[in-house]
Protein backbone atom coordinates (compact mmCIF):
# COMPACT_ATOMS: atom_id res chain seq x y z
CA UNK A 1 0.00 0.00 0.00
CA UNK A 2 1.86 3.20 -1.25
CA UNK A 3 -0.23 6.86 0.25
CA UNK A 4 2.15 8.31 -1.73
CA UNK A 5 -0.36 10.04 -3.82
CA UNK A 6 -2.25 11.43 -1.17
CA UNK A 7 -5.05 14.39 -0.52
CA UNK A 8 -4.78 17.89 -0.09
CA UNK A 9 -6.49 18.63 3.25
CA UNK A 10 -3.41 16.85 5.35
CA UNK A 11 -0.09 17.41 7.22
CA UNK A 12 2.77 15.59 7.19
CA UNK A 13 4.02 15.11 10.63
CA UNK A 14 2.26 14.68 14.49
CA UNK A 15 0.28 17.36 16.10
CA UNK A 16 0.45 20.56 13.64
CA UNK A 17 -2.20 22.22 12.57
CA UNK A 18 -4.76 20.40 9.78
CA UNK A 19 -3.57 21.93 6.26
CA UNK A 20 -0.36 24.00 7.69
CA UNK A 21 2.83 22.37 7.14
CA UNK A 22 2.54 20.74 3.95
CA UNK A 23 0.74 23.21 2.18
CA UNK A 24 4.13 24.45 0.43
CA UNK A 25 5.04 20.73 -0.22
CA UNK A 26 1.88 19.29 -1.23
CA UNK A 27 2.50 20.53 -4.84
CA UNK A 28 4.06 19.05 -7.94
CA UNK A 29 7.24 21.15 -9.01
CA UNK A 30 6.85 23.24 -11.89
CA UNK A 31 8.32 20.81 -14.87
CA UNK A 32 9.80 23.60 -17.06
CA UNK A 33 12.26 24.88 -14.31
CA UNK A 34 14.42 21.80 -15.15
CA UNK A 35 14.63 18.97 -17.62
CA UNK A 36 17.88 16.01 -16.70
CA UNK A 37 19.61 15.51 -20.54
CA UNK A 38 20.52 12.22 -19.31
CA UNK A 39 16.73 11.16 -19.20
CA UNK A 40 15.99 12.87 -22.95
CA UNK A 41 19.43 10.87 -23.82
CA UNK A 42 18.09 7.00 -22.45
CA UNK A 43 14.45 7.81 -24.17
CA UNK A 44 16.29 8.28 -27.55
CA UNK A 45 18.77 5.60 -26.86
CA UNK A 46 15.50 3.53 -26.97
CA UNK A 47 14.18 4.97 -30.41
CA UNK A 48 17.36 4.26 -31.79
CA UNK A 49 17.46 1.12 -30.92
CA UNK A 50 14.41 0.58 -33.56
CA UNK A 51 16.30 2.44 -36.08
CA UNK A 52 16.65 -0.92 -38.27
CA UNK A 53 13.16 -1.28 -38.16
CA UNK A 54 12.08 2.34 -39.15
CA UNK A 55 14.34 2.29 -41.90
CA UNK A 56 13.27 -0.74 -43.01
CA UNK A 57 9.83 -0.23 -43.88
CA UNK A 58 10.10 2.84 -46.31
CA UNK A 59 12.85 0.61 -48.24
CA UNK A 60 10.06 -2.33 -48.16
CA UNK A 61 7.45 0.24 -49.66
CA UNK A 62 9.77 1.44 -52.16
CA UNK A 63 10.69 -1.74 -53.52
CA UNK A 64 6.78 -2.54 -53.49
CA UNK A 65 5.85 0.40 -55.82
CA UNK A 66 8.57 -0.51 -58.22
CA UNK A 67 7.91 -4.14 -58.62
CA UNK A 68 3.95 -3.03 -58.96
CA UNK A 69 5.10 -0.95 -61.62
CA UNK A 70 6.81 -3.46 -63.65
CA UNK A 71 5.26 -5.08 -66.78
CA UNK A 72 5.95 -8.62 -68.39
CA UNK A 73 8.63 -7.55 -70.69
CA UNK A 74 10.45 -6.06 -67.46
CA UNK A 75 10.28 -8.68 -65.38
CA UNK A 76 11.66 -11.01 -68.78
CA UNK A 77 14.93 -8.54 -68.48
CA UNK A 78 15.21 -8.52 -64.91
CA UNK A 79 15.41 -12.59 -65.10
CA UNK A 80 17.82 -12.81 -67.90
CA UNK A 81 19.85 -10.49 -66.13
CA UNK A 82 20.19 -12.50 -63.16
CA UNK A 83 20.55 -15.55 -65.20
CA UNK A 84 24.43 -14.17 -66.24
CA UNK A 85 25.11 -13.08 -62.80
CA UNK A 86 24.55 -16.06 -60.46
CA UNK A 87 27.04 -15.14 -58.19
CA UNK A 88 25.32 -11.40 -57.57
CA UNK A 89 22.19 -13.07 -57.31
CA UNK A 90 23.45 -15.65 -54.97
CA UNK A 91 25.24 -12.56 -52.63
CA UNK A 92 21.70 -10.54 -52.44
CA UNK A 93 20.25 -13.49 -51.71
CA UNK A 94 22.17 -14.51 -49.02
CA UNK A 95 22.63 -10.67 -47.44
CA UNK A 96 18.29 -10.74 -47.90
CA UNK A 97 18.18 -14.23 -45.84
CA UNK A 98 20.62 -12.88 -43.14
CA UNK A 99 18.55 -9.77 -42.58
CA UNK A 100 15.75 -11.39 -42.49
CA UNK A 101 17.22 -13.99 -40.02
CA UNK A 102 18.44 -11.21 -37.48
CA UNK A 103 14.97 -8.66 -38.07
CA UNK A 104 13.10 -11.92 -37.48
CA UNK A 105 14.83 -12.76 -33.93
CA UNK A 106 15.58 -9.80 -33.05
CA UNK A 107 12.24 -8.51 -33.28
CA UNK A 108 10.19 -7.91 -30.26
CA UNK A 109 7.25 -10.05 -29.75
CA UNK A 110 3.59 -8.61 -29.64
CA UNK A 111 2.11 -8.57 -26.12
CA UNK A 112 -1.73 -8.73 -26.32
CA UNK A 113 -3.71 -7.54 -23.53
CA UNK A 114 -6.90 -10.20 -24.25
CA UNK A 115 -9.11 -8.88 -21.38
CA UNK A 116 -8.94 -7.89 -17.70
CA UNK A 117 -11.44 -7.71 -14.90
CA UNK A 118 -11.97 -5.71 -11.45
CA UNK A 119 -13.32 -6.48 -8.39
CA UNK A 120 -16.75 -5.04 -7.43
CA UNK A 121 -17.05 -5.49 -3.60
CA UNK A 122 -20.86 -6.21 -1.82
CA UNK A 123 -22.74 -3.77 -0.81
CA UNK A 124 -22.76 -4.42 2.69
CA UNK A 125 -18.95 -3.42 2.65
CA UNK A 126 -19.69 0.13 1.67
CA UNK A 127 -18.48 2.70 3.96
CA UNK A 128 -20.13 6.34 3.95
CA UNK A 129 -18.48 9.62 5.71
CA UNK A 130 -20.65 9.20 8.55
CA UNK A 131 -20.31 5.57 9.17
CA UNK A 132 -16.31 5.71 8.51
CA UNK A 133 -16.10 8.48 11.33
CA UNK A 134 -18.76 6.91 13.30
CA UNK A 135 -16.90 3.77 13.35
CA UNK A 136 -13.22 5.51 13.90
CA UNK A 137 -14.92 7.34 17.23
CA UNK A 138 -15.98 4.20 18.45
CA UNK A 139 -13.01 2.42 18.33
CA UNK A 140 -11.94 4.48 20.88
CA UNK A 141 -7.86 5.00 19.42
CA UNK A 142 -8.38 7.83 18.15
CA UNK A 143 -8.25 11.03 20.22
CA UNK A 144 -10.62 14.33 18.90
CA UNK A 145 -7.62 15.83 17.23
CA UNK A 146 -7.22 12.88 15.18
CA UNK A 147 -10.91 12.51 14.21
CA UNK A 148 -10.88 16.37 13.22
CA UNK A 149 -8.15 15.39 11.50
CA UNK A 150 -9.36 12.35 9.53
CA UNK A 151 -12.58 14.65 8.91
CA UNK A 152 -10.91 17.01 7.22
CA UNK A 153 -8.55 14.35 5.04
CA UNK A 154 -12.07 12.57 4.22
CA UNK A 155 -14.14 15.59 2.93
CA UNK A 156 -11.29 16.93 1.03
CA UNK A 157 -9.86 13.74 -0.30
CA UNK A 158 -12.17 13.24 -3.20
CA UNK A 159 -14.03 10.21 -2.66
CA UNK A 160 -17.67 9.73 -2.36
CA UNK A 161 -19.84 7.98 0.19
CA UNK A 162 -19.87 4.19 -2.29
CA UNK A 163 -16.38 3.30 -1.42
CA UNK A 164 -15.52 0.18 0.52
CA UNK A 165 -13.80 -1.04 3.52
CA UNK A 166 -12.99 -4.59 4.56
CA UNK A 167 -14.89 -6.45 6.41
CA UNK A 168 -13.02 -6.57 9.38
CA UNK A 169 -13.06 -2.82 9.69
CA UNK A 170 -17.26 -3.18 10.03
CA UNK A 171 -16.74 -4.60 13.69
CA UNK A 172 -16.92 -2.17 16.88
CA UNK A 173 -14.14 -2.83 17.90
CA UNK A 174 -12.57 -4.12 14.37
CA UNK A 175 -11.14 -7.27 14.23
CA UNK A 176 -7.78 -7.33 12.05
CA UNK A 177 -6.45 -10.77 12.24
CA UNK A 178 -4.31 -13.05 9.46
CA UNK A 179 -7.78 -14.95 8.94
CA UNK A 180 -9.47 -12.07 8.07
CA UNK A 181 -6.68 -10.56 6.04
CA UNK A 182 -6.56 -13.98 4.14
CA UNK A 183 -10.51 -13.81 3.66
CA UNK A 184 -10.44 -10.26 2.16
CA UNK A 185 -7.54 -10.96 -0.13
CA UNK A 186 -9.21 -14.58 -0.97
CA UNK A 187 -12.68 -12.31 -2.05
CA UNK A 188 -10.69 -10.15 -4.00
CA UNK A 189 -8.12 -11.99 -6.01
CA UNK A 190 -10.88 -15.07 -6.83
CA UNK A 191 -13.33 -12.63 -7.63
CA UNK A 192 -11.38 -10.82 -9.69
CA UNK A 193 -10.38 -14.14 -11.38
CA UNK A 194 -13.17 -15.80 -11.56
CA UNK A 195 -15.02 -12.90 -13.82
CA UNK A 196 -11.94 -13.02 -15.91
CA UNK A 197 -12.13 -16.53 -16.77
CA UNK A 198 -15.72 -16.86 -17.68
CA UNK A 199 -15.38 -13.60 -19.97
CA UNK A 200 -12.28 -14.78 -21.95
CA UNK A 201 -12.96 -18.79 -21.76
CA UNK A 202 -9.65 -19.43 -20.72
CA UNK A 203 -9.01 -22.98 -18.84
CA UNK A 204 -6.42 -22.05 -15.65
CA UNK A 205 -4.39 -24.72 -16.69
CA UNK A 206 -3.30 -23.03 -19.85
CA UNK A 207 -2.01 -20.42 -17.72
CA UNK A 208 1.85 -20.91 -17.93
CA UNK A 209 3.45 -17.20 -15.95
CA UNK A 210 1.57 -16.24 -12.53
CA UNK A 211 2.68 -12.81 -11.51
CA UNK A 212 0.73 -11.11 -8.19
CA UNK A 213 1.44 -7.99 -6.43
CA UNK A 214 0.41 -7.08 -2.90
CA UNK A 215 2.65 -4.50 -0.84
CA UNK A 216 1.83 -4.74 2.97
CA UNK A 217 0.58 -8.68 3.22
CA UNK A 218 2.76 -11.06 1.95
CA UNK A 219 1.53 -14.50 4.17
CA UNK A 220 2.88 -17.92 3.96
CA UNK A 221 1.91 -19.43 1.29
CA UNK A 222 2.30 -16.71 -0.67
CA UNK A 223 -0.65 -14.81 -2.48
CA UNK A 224 0.35 -16.81 -5.84
CA UNK A 225 0.49 -19.90 -4.14
CA UNK A 226 -2.87 -19.36 -3.07
CA UNK A 227 -4.00 -18.92 -6.44
CA UNK A 228 -2.46 -21.90 -7.92
CA UNK A 229 -4.25 -23.86 -5.27
CA UNK A 230 -7.72 -22.58 -5.99
CA UNK A 231 -7.42 -23.01 -9.64
CA UNK A 232 -5.36 -25.78 -9.92
CA UNK A 233 -3.07 -24.19 -11.65
CA UNK A 234 -0.32 -26.56 -14.09
CA UNK A 235 2.75 -28.04 -11.90
CA UNK A 236 5.40 -26.18 -14.37
CA UNK A 237 3.43 -22.67 -13.83
CA UNK A 238 6.18 -19.78 -13.69
CA UNK A 239 4.46 -17.71 -10.31
CA UNK A 240 5.95 -14.55 -8.82
CA UNK A 241 4.97 -12.48 -5.63
CA UNK A 242 5.82 -8.93 -5.76
CA UNK A 243 5.88 -7.91 -2.20
CA UNK A 244 6.72 -3.88 -0.40
CA UNK A 245 6.44 -2.01 -4.44
CA UNK A 246 3.75 0.50 -3.67
CA UNK A 247 1.17 1.64 -5.43
CA UNK A 248 2.90 1.13 -8.71
CA UNK A 249 3.65 -2.42 -8.56
CA UNK A 250 1.01 -3.16 -10.99
CA UNK A 251 2.94 -1.62 -14.06
CA UNK A 252 6.06 -3.42 -12.54
CA UNK A 253 4.24 -6.98 -12.53
CA UNK A 254 3.10 -6.27 -16.16
CA UNK A 255 6.50 -5.44 -17.28
CA UNK A 256 7.42 -8.39 -15.52
CA UNK A 257 5.06 -10.78 -17.30
CA UNK A 258 5.83 -8.82 -20.93
CA UNK A 259 9.99 -9.99 -20.11
CA UNK A 260 8.76 -13.28 -19.21
CA UNK A 261 6.45 -13.59 -22.26
CA UNK A 262 9.07 -12.75 -24.84
CA UNK A 263 10.54 -15.73 -23.62
CA UNK A 264 8.16 -18.37 -23.46
CA UNK A 265 6.53 -18.75 -26.82
CA UNK A 266 2.64 -19.92 -27.15
CA UNK A 267 1.57 -18.86 -23.91
CA UNK A 268 -0.96 -17.21 -21.62
CA UNK A 269 0.02 -14.68 -18.49
CA UNK A 270 -2.29 -13.36 -15.91
CA UNK A 271 -1.24 -10.51 -13.33
CA UNK A 272 -3.38 -10.10 -10.08
CA UNK A 273 -2.80 -6.37 -8.55
CA UNK A 274 -4.29 -5.92 -5.28
CA UNK A 275 -3.88 -4.06 -1.57
CA UNK A 276 -4.85 -5.56 1.49
CA UNK A 277 -6.21 -3.12 4.02
CA UNK A 278 -7.41 -5.99 6.71
CA UNK A 279 -4.25 -5.67 8.80
CA UNK A 280 -2.96 -2.93 8.24
CA UNK A 281 -5.25 -0.28 9.38
CA UNK A 282 -3.62 2.67 11.66
CA UNK A 283 -5.47 2.67 15.33
CA UNK A 284 -2.39 5.46 16.08
CA UNK A 285 -2.99 9.63 16.54
CA UNK A 286 0.58 10.51 14.32
CA UNK A 287 -0.95 12.55 11.86
CA UNK A 288 1.48 11.32 8.79
CA UNK A 289 0.20 8.11 9.27
CA UNK A 290 -3.95 8.26 9.29
CA UNK A 291 -4.11 9.82 5.87
CA UNK A 292 -3.68 5.77 4.08
CA UNK A 293 -6.72 5.31 6.96
CA UNK A 294 -8.83 7.93 4.75
CA UNK A 295 -7.64 7.14 1.42
CA UNK A 296 -7.22 3.47 0.28
CA UNK A 297 -10.09 0.92 -0.20
CA UNK A 298 -10.77 -2.28 -1.30
CA UNK A 299 -10.24 -3.17 -4.70
CA UNK A 300 -7.96 -5.39 -7.33
CA UNK A 301 -7.89 -6.16 -10.85
CA UNK A 302 -6.94 -9.27 -12.77
CA UNK A 303 -5.44 -9.27 -16.24
CA UNK A 304 -5.06 -11.57 -19.15
CA UNK A 305 -1.83 -11.16 -21.36
CA UNK A 306 -0.91 -13.21 -24.52
CA UNK A 307 1.97 -13.65 -27.05
CA UNK A 308 -0.30 -15.99 -29.32
CA UNK A 309 -0.79 -14.45 -32.48
CA UNK A 310 -4.10 -15.84 -33.10
CA UNK A 311 -5.44 -13.99 -30.16
CA UNK A 312 -4.32 -10.46 -31.54
CA UNK A 313 -8.29 -10.62 -33.48
CA UNK A 314 -10.12 -10.86 -29.82
CA UNK A 315 -7.49 -8.53 -27.90
CA UNK A 316 -8.63 -5.63 -26.32
CA UNK A 317 -4.81 -3.82 -26.33
CA UNK A 318 -1.54 -4.81 -27.14
CA UNK A 319 1.38 -3.26 -25.08
CA UNK A 320 3.74 -0.40 -26.67
CA UNK A 321 6.06 0.28 -23.79
CA UNK A 322 6.58 0.15 -20.42
CA UNK A 323 9.04 2.70 -18.99
CA UNK A 324 10.06 2.74 -15.19
CA UNK A 325 11.89 4.88 -12.90
CA UNK A 326 13.20 4.35 -9.53
CA UNK A 327 14.31 7.40 -7.23
CA UNK A 328 15.14 4.94 -4.03
CA UNK A 329 19.19 5.89 -4.39
CA UNK A 330 17.60 9.06 -2.74
CA UNK A 331 17.40 9.23 1.02
CA UNK A 332 14.47 11.90 0.80
CA UNK A 333 12.59 9.25 -1.68
CA UNK A 334 13.03 6.29 -0.05
CA UNK A 335 12.02 7.44 2.92
CA UNK A 336 8.97 9.42 1.89
CA UNK A 337 6.74 6.76 1.85
CA UNK A 338 7.59 4.37 4.93
CA UNK A 339 5.60 1.86 7.37
CA UNK A 340 7.32 2.24 10.56
CA UNK A 341 6.21 1.66 14.16
CA UNK A 342 4.88 5.03 16.00
CA UNK A 343 6.13 6.43 19.75
CA UNK A 344 3.17 3.57 21.02
CA UNK A 345 4.30 0.52 18.70
CA UNK A 346 1.26 1.03 16.03
CA UNK A 347 2.39 0.51 13.18
CA UNK A 348 1.66 2.45 10.07
CA UNK A 349 2.59 3.91 6.72
CA UNK A 350 3.98 7.56 7.08
CA UNK A 351 3.66 9.56 4.63
CA UNK A 352 6.22 12.42 4.35
CA UNK A 353 5.75 16.22 3.60
CA UNK A 354 7.86 16.07 0.44
CA UNK A 355 5.91 13.75 -0.64
CA UNK A 356 4.49 15.75 -3.63
CA UNK A 357 8.00 17.02 -4.40
CA UNK A 358 9.30 13.89 -4.78
CA UNK A 359 7.11 12.66 -6.90
CA UNK A 360 6.89 15.40 -9.32
CA UNK A 361 10.78 14.64 -9.55
CA UNK A 362 10.04 10.94 -10.50
CA UNK A 363 7.72 12.06 -12.81
CA UNK A 364 10.01 14.87 -14.35
CA UNK A 365 12.59 11.79 -15.21
CA UNK A 366 9.57 9.24 -16.40
CA UNK A 367 8.47 11.25 -18.98
CA UNK A 368 11.31 12.64 -20.05
CA UNK A 369 12.39 9.19 -20.60
CA UNK A 370 8.84 8.75 -22.59
CA UNK A 371 9.14 11.46 -24.32
CA UNK A 372 10.97 10.15 -27.68
CA UNK A 373 9.15 7.27 -27.71
CA UNK A 374 5.95 8.33 -28.05
CA UNK A 375 5.64 11.99 -28.98
CA UNK A 376 5.01 13.34 -32.45
CA UNK A 377 8.40 14.17 -34.61
CA UNK A 378 7.53 18.05 -34.51
CA UNK A 379 7.10 17.74 -31.12
CA UNK A 380 10.24 16.11 -30.03
CA UNK A 381 11.90 18.67 -32.44
CA UNK A 382 10.66 21.63 -30.58
CA UNK A 383 11.74 19.75 -27.03
CA UNK A 384 15.47 19.11 -28.39
CA UNK A 385 16.04 22.65 -30.02
CA UNK A 386 15.01 24.56 -26.70
CA UNK A 387 16.84 21.96 -24.64
CA UNK A 388 20.05 22.54 -26.39
CA UNK A 389 19.87 26.07 -26.39
CA UNK A 390 19.52 26.47 -22.85
CA UNK A 391 22.71 23.97 -22.54
CA UNK A 392 24.73 25.51 -25.27
CA UNK A 393 23.39 29.06 -24.89
CA UNK A 394 21.52 30.56 -22.19
CA UNK A 395 20.39 28.45 -18.64
CA UNK A 396 17.72 30.48 -18.14
CA UNK A 397 16.21 29.70 -21.21
CA UNK A 398 13.03 27.59 -19.92
CA UNK A 399 12.67 23.81 -21.88
CA UNK A 400 9.37 23.28 -23.96
CA UNK A 401 7.52 21.09 -22.07
CA UNK A 402 5.92 18.85 -24.96
CA UNK A 403 1.60 18.31 -25.79
CA UNK A 404 1.55 14.38 -24.36
CA UNK A 405 -2.10 15.06 -25.46
CA UNK A 406 -0.92 14.59 -29.12
CA UNK A 407 0.54 11.37 -27.76
CA UNK A 408 -2.32 9.68 -26.05
CA UNK A 409 -6.52 9.81 -26.45
CA UNK A 410 -7.07 8.60 -22.65
CA UNK A 411 -4.92 9.16 -19.27
CA UNK A 412 -5.43 6.63 -16.68
CA UNK A 413 -3.40 8.85 -13.61
CA UNK A 414 -3.49 6.02 -10.42
CA UNK A 415 -6.30 7.96 -8.47
CA UNK A 416 -4.28 8.12 -5.10
CA UNK A 417 -5.82 11.22 -4.39
CA UNK A 418 -7.38 14.71 -5.61
CA UNK A 419 -3.95 16.48 -5.07
CA UNK A 420 -2.01 14.55 -7.23
CA UNK A 421 -4.69 14.89 -10.18
CA UNK A 422 -4.98 17.99 -9.93
CA UNK A 423 -1.21 18.84 -10.05
CA UNK A 424 -0.56 16.18 -13.21
CA UNK A 425 -3.59 17.96 -14.93
CA UNK A 426 -2.14 21.16 -14.10
CA UNK A 427 1.60 20.33 -15.22
CA UNK A 428 0.78 18.25 -18.38
CA UNK A 429 -1.36 20.91 -19.72
CA UNK A 430 -4.53 18.22 -19.89
CA UNK A 431 -8.22 18.86 -19.90
CA UNK A 432 -10.85 17.90 -17.63
CA UNK A 433 -12.29 15.14 -19.85
CA UNK A 434 -8.64 13.54 -19.84
CA UNK A 435 -8.71 12.91 -15.93
CA UNK A 436 -11.97 12.52 -15.61
CA UNK A 437 -11.69 8.81 -15.80
CA UNK A 438 -9.36 9.32 -12.52
CA UNK A 439 -11.51 11.60 -10.69
CA UNK A 440 -14.36 9.65 -11.12
CA UNK A 441 -12.77 6.03 -9.96
CA UNK A 442 -11.55 7.92 -6.88
CA UNK A 443 -15.13 9.18 -6.06
CA UNK A 444 -16.80 5.52 -6.39
CA UNK A 445 -13.96 3.26 -5.44
CA UNK A 446 -11.08 5.18 -3.13
CA UNK A 447 -7.44 4.84 -3.82
CA UNK A 448 -7.32 0.93 -4.65
CA UNK A 449 -3.27 0.96 -5.24
CA UNK A 450 -2.12 -1.21 -7.68
CA UNK A 451 -5.12 -2.08 -9.18
CA UNK A 452 -6.50 1.73 -9.63
CA UNK A 453 -5.34 2.19 -13.28
CA UNK A 454 -7.51 -0.36 -13.98
CA UNK A 455 -10.60 0.75 -12.80
CA UNK A 456 -10.19 4.03 -14.74
CA UNK A 457 -9.70 2.03 -17.93
CA UNK A 458 -12.82 0.03 -17.02
CA UNK A 459 -14.38 3.42 -17.06
CA UNK A 460 -13.63 5.08 -20.45
CA UNK A 461 -14.46 1.36 -21.97
CA UNK A 462 -17.61 1.92 -20.02
CA UNK A 463 -18.32 5.04 -21.36
CA UNK A 464 -18.51 3.74 -25.09
CA UNK A 465 -14.75 6.48 -25.50
CA UNK A 466 -12.63 3.75 -26.70
CA UNK A 467 -11.11 3.62 -30.30
CA UNK A 468 -9.24 0.95 -32.48
CA UNK A 469 -5.98 3.34 -33.20
CA UNK A 470 -6.71 4.92 -29.35
CA UNK A 471 -3.44 5.36 -27.45
CA UNK A 472 -3.59 4.74 -23.35
CA UNK A 473 -0.87 6.05 -20.92
CA UNK A 474 -1.34 4.47 -17.62
CA UNK A 475 1.26 6.11 -15.31
CA UNK A 476 1.39 4.97 -11.25
CA UNK A 477 3.49 6.56 -7.83
CA UNK A 478 4.58 3.74 -5.21
CA UNK A 479 6.94 3.57 -2.50
CA UNK A 480 10.99 3.59 -2.77
CA UNK A 481 10.04 5.83 -4.91
CA UNK A 482 8.79 5.17 -7.93
CA UNK A 483 6.86 6.58 -11.12
CA UNK A 484 5.94 3.58 -13.92
CA UNK A 485 4.23 3.84 -17.11
CA UNK A 486 2.86 1.78 -19.43
CA UNK A 487 1.35 2.54 -22.99
CA UNK A 488 -1.19 0.46 -24.97
CA UNK A 489 -2.73 0.72 -28.06
CA UNK A 490 -5.90 -0.33 -28.69
CA UNK A 491 -6.92 -2.84 -31.43
CA UNK A 492 -10.17 -2.53 -31.61
CA UNK A 493 -13.32 -0.64 -30.82
CA UNK A 494 -13.61 -1.90 -27.43
CA UNK A 495 -16.56 -1.98 -25.36
CA UNK A 496 -16.92 -2.69 -21.77
CA UNK A 497 -16.58 -6.99 -20.83
CA UNK A 498 -19.48 -8.13 -18.66
CA UNK A 499 -19.83 -7.42 -15.08
CA UNK A 500 -17.60 -4.72 -15.11
CA UNK A 501 -16.80 -2.74 -11.92
CA UNK A 502 -18.94 0.37 -13.34
CA UNK A 503 -21.82 -2.14 -15.33
CA UNK A 504 -24.50 -0.26 -13.12
CA UNK A 505 -23.85 2.86 -12.15
CA UNK A 506 -21.57 4.56 -15.38
CA UNK A 507 -24.66 6.64 -16.50
CA UNK A 508 -24.23 8.40 -13.01
CA UNK A 509 -21.29 9.23 -13.99
CA UNK A 510 -19.37 11.80 -14.21
CA UNK A 511 -20.01 13.63 -11.24
CA UNK A 512 -19.21 17.12 -9.78
CA UNK A 513 -16.96 16.65 -6.60
CA UNK A 514 -17.05 19.38 -3.87
CA UNK A 515 -13.72 20.88 -3.39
Amino acid sequence: MDGGTGDSGGDGGGGAPVGVQIQQSRRLPDFLQSVNLKYVKLGYHYLISNLLTLCLIPVMIGILIEVSQMNPEDILQLWFHLKYNLVSVIICSAILVFGSTVYIMTRPRPIYLVDYSCYRPPDDLKAPFNQFMEHSRLTGDFDESSLEFQRKIVQRSGLGEETYVPEAMHYIPPRPSMAAARKEAEQVMYGALDNLFNNTNVKPKDIGILVVNCSLFNPTPSLSAMIVNKYKLRGNIRSFNLGGMGCSAGVIAIDLAKDLLRVHRNTYAVVVSTENITQNWYFGNKKAMLIPNCLFRVGGAAVLLSNKSVDRRRAKYKLVHVVRTHRGADDKAFRCVYQEQDDNGKTGVSLSKDLMAIAGGALKTNITTLGPLVLPISEQLLFFATLLVKKLFNENVKPYIPDFKLAFDHFCIHAGGRAVIDELEKNLHLLPAHVEASRMTLHRFGNTSSSSIWYELAYTEAKRRMRKGHRVWQIAFGSGFKCNSAIWEALQNVTPSPNGPWEDCINKYPVKVIS
